[in-house]
């Protein structure tokens, strides 16, 4: 399943009603990647007021959400920055955005504004990437089937990463998850040749 998550780190500031707000985004592939990145923001921010921040991982019904007001009253921080994530339909996407109090109260209302703004605005600096789910392996052919394991191989959209001659041929390939039910079937069909998953992505 395609899915789209932040396409680089990045960071936004900007000052509210005298407090500074500071956005942090990052791609994540996992909780503790997410969370080591939200431990690094803290240390390096351990003077705030607030580091509030939310994630989201994994595609289809019940991707992993998660959120945290760090301080704040409840629900005006950590929610309002995981619905800017969900807003722009990331995934895999973790943000943190910093306050500095400013002396002035924003209130709920105010507050809530203030997350959501610059969690998008973060996001929007960081752009989009598109992502296709793909799995990598080796495949082993005899000389006279390298022609059709290439037709094969155009047909699914799998791509050849490297190539290694020998008393056989050895190709390192990558490979869309859709496809691997129709690569696998082609495969299937011709004599000589052997392949080993090592890896999805």
């Amino acid at each position: 399943m395609i899915y789209y998550t932040v396409a680089a780190r990045a960071t936004h500031e900007e000052k509210i009603q005298r407090s500074v707000f500071i956005g942090h985004t990052a791609p994540v592939a996992t909780e503790d990647e997410a969370r080591d990145f939200i431990a690094q923001i803290r240390r390096e921010h351990a003077g705030a007021t607030h580091n509030c921040y939310a994630y989201s991982l994994g595609t289809g019904d019940k991707p992993l959400l998660y959120y945290n007001d760090h301080g704040e009253p409840p629900g005006t921080a950590g929610r309002p920055i995981l619905n800017a994530i969900r807003k722009t339909g990331l995934t895999n996407t973790v943000v943190v955005v910093t306050r500095y109090y400013g002396g002035k109260k924003l209130g709920v209302r105010g507050l809530i504004d203030a997350y959501h703004s610059v969690a998008l605005q973060v996001l929007a600096k960081a752009g989009k990437a598109r992502i296709v789910p793909s799995f990598t392996l080796i495949l082993t052919c005899d000389y006279a089937q390298l022609s059709p394991v290439n037709q094969v191989l155009h047909a699914c959209r799998a791509t050849t990463q490297e190539t290694t001659y020998g008393e056989h041929v050895s190709l390192r390939l990558r490979a869309p998850e859709e496809n691997r039910e129709k690569l696998f079937k082609a495969l299937s069909s011709l004599t000589g040749v052997a392949w080993t998953e090592t890896e999805k992505k």
